[in-house]
């Protein structure tokens, strides 16, 4: 009852005008991105109820705002385009199925293989897309839709400094739609978006074959919708965390991603994710509960429903200002007075992130690309070895001392730093005592030096390691059979 009462009841009045907020920024993106996805604007207002709403029982991060998003949009559009609406819905409930599997593997433990320079650049590049996507509402207005952008922009930034007890961006909406409505000023409206009908979703088994020629078609698509949506869902709620000083459950949140995008799949509802930009908002307007969260999906439908009248009327230019609003504040402005004082791998990482997601509108393949740039400087940065040889002349025997990692990314170096041939020696010692192997290549390295002294007369003896690369070697080494060579573990 106490779980119960934190993350619905801790918070009501807050948690309520929070949601109204975000129902009201909810309209024109989901509008907007069914127009991406070249369906009609109720699939993703219902898509946007659906998911908010069963989100707010079964997700893991209370308050963060799941809806239809433009990245899963992308997704669907030659889905849509080649074999229609209802295999778009089937691949919608695939996607959940198949998120809901990545759940019960724990795949949201990988969300602490995410460098910080990419979490930057996903909330940096997030914030660029969001401000530019506000650009083609300006297309052939006229200063009256300028003016109220900025009324709205002041609003905002002012009204907190009188009383934060109502958001201010919903002050903002409210005053700039009165404005245009009671001046007729002849500005974008929601209604100019497209037909918002008002009717309930209901439920529906979409129209497919219940063969493999249909999951030969749909897999694909809900796969690939599955891991975009868990990358953006698992981020922003990584970023919610931050912004809230509070924890939630990654692999929890898999799952109710999943269910949340059955659901949307059975009501007529195109595949969505976790929203930065609304959750931000939600964040910012004082959202910390599910009950925020619960309230923006309901309220999105009673806007549509009982107040689609006034709703059409809305003028773009007071959502656009908060969006505007939400892309400036979600922007780290002080990564860029850092950036000249990061590692310049950090700094490269953080600028390809931001750059391919601005190129290709695609949040998950800016953030993939980062984490493999960044694992790329990782490995070279651990690969550099020190070796270093002394030889003992009344012995015959040369010692090698080496220390670093030897893994796949650092045995080219570790082989061509040993010379195999000597006049003078007999035996040669390599010694591991500050050294690590990693992997079979590690090993395969080992048997490859160890073998070429052994063809050049050399007794060759691998010594001081530990216990782990001690057992690696035991159960995968060749040297032993072909060298007949010792093998000492440190100690």
């Amino acid at each position: 009852m106490q779980k119960l009462r934190q993350g619905w009841f801790s918070n009501i009045r807050a948690d309520v005008l929070a949601g109204i907020v975000v129902a009201l920024a909810l309209i024109p993106e989901a509008i907007g991105f069914s127009i991406i996805a070249d369906v009609d604007p109720m699939i993703g207002l219902y898509a946007s109820f659906c998911m908010a709403v069963v989100i707010a029982f079964v997700g893991g991060r209370p308050g963060m705002i799941s809806a239809a998003t433009g990245a899963m949009a992308l997704v669907l559009v030659g889905l849509v385009k080649e074999h229609g609406i209802e295999y778009m819905l089937a691949a919608t409930i695939l996607t959940g199925i198949i998120q809901i599997v990545l759940g019960f593997l724990k795949i949201g433990q990988l969300m602490k293989f995410i460098p910080r320079s990419v979490m930057i650049g996903f909330v940096n590049s997030l914030a660029i897309l969001i401000f530019t996507a506000q650009l083609p509402a300006f297309s052939g207005e006229s200063w009256p839709m300028y003016a109220m952008v900025a009324g709205g922009l002041t609003i905002i930034y002012l009204f907190p400094r009188i009383t934060k007890a109502v958001p201010s961006p919903l002050v903002a909406i409210i005053i700039i739609t009165i404005i245009a409505i009671y001046t007729g000023s002849n500005v974008k409206t929601i209604g100019d978006m497209g037909d918002i009908t008002n009717t309930l979703p209901s439920f529906l088994i979409p129209n497919v074959p219940l063969n493999l020629e249909t999951l030969r078609i749909v897999f694909p698509y809900a796969l690939s919708l599955a891991l975009v949506g868990l990358i953006e869902s698992l981020l922003t709620a990584q970023i919610v965390d931050d912004m809230t000083d509070t924890d939630s459950n990654k692999n929890t949140e898999c799952k109710g991603q999943g269910i949340a995008n059955i659901v949307t799949g059975f009501f007529g509802g195109m595949a969505g994710c976790a929203m930065i930009g609304q959750s931000v908002i939600n964040t910012k307007s004082g959202g910390r509960g599910r009950l925020s969260t619960f309230v923006a999906g309901v309220f999105l439908m009673f806007l549509i429903i009982v107040l689609n009248k006034i709703v059409l009327q809305i003028p773009l230019a007071a959502l656009v200002a908060v969006m505007i609003m939400v892309s400036i504040s979600t922007f780290d402005w002080s990564s860029l007075k850092r950036l000249h004082k990061l590692p310049k791998t950090d700094a490269v990482v953080m600028v390809t992130t931001v750059v391919a997601v601005v190129l290709t509108h695609n949040l998950a393949i800016g953030v993939i690309m980062g984490i493999l740039l960044s694992a790329v400087f990782f490995a070279s940065k651990i690969s550099k070895m020190t070796i270093i040889s002394s030889h003992d002349e009344s012995l015959q025997k040369m010692t090698y001392n080496v220390e670093g990692q030897l893994f796949f990314a650092s045995v080219i170096d570790f082989v061509s730093s040993f010379t195999f041939k000597h006049e003078r020696i007999r035996t040669v010692d390599i010694n591991l005592a500050q050294a690590h192997i990693w992997d079979e290549s590690g090993v395969a390295a080992i048997d490859k030096v160890v073998l070429k002294f052994h063809q050049n007369g050399i007794r060759a003896n691998v010594i001081g390691l530990n216990e782990a690369s001690a057992t690696l070697l035991e159960k995968i080494a060749g040297f032993k059979k072909t060298a007949g060579v010792d093998q000492t573990a440190g100690h």
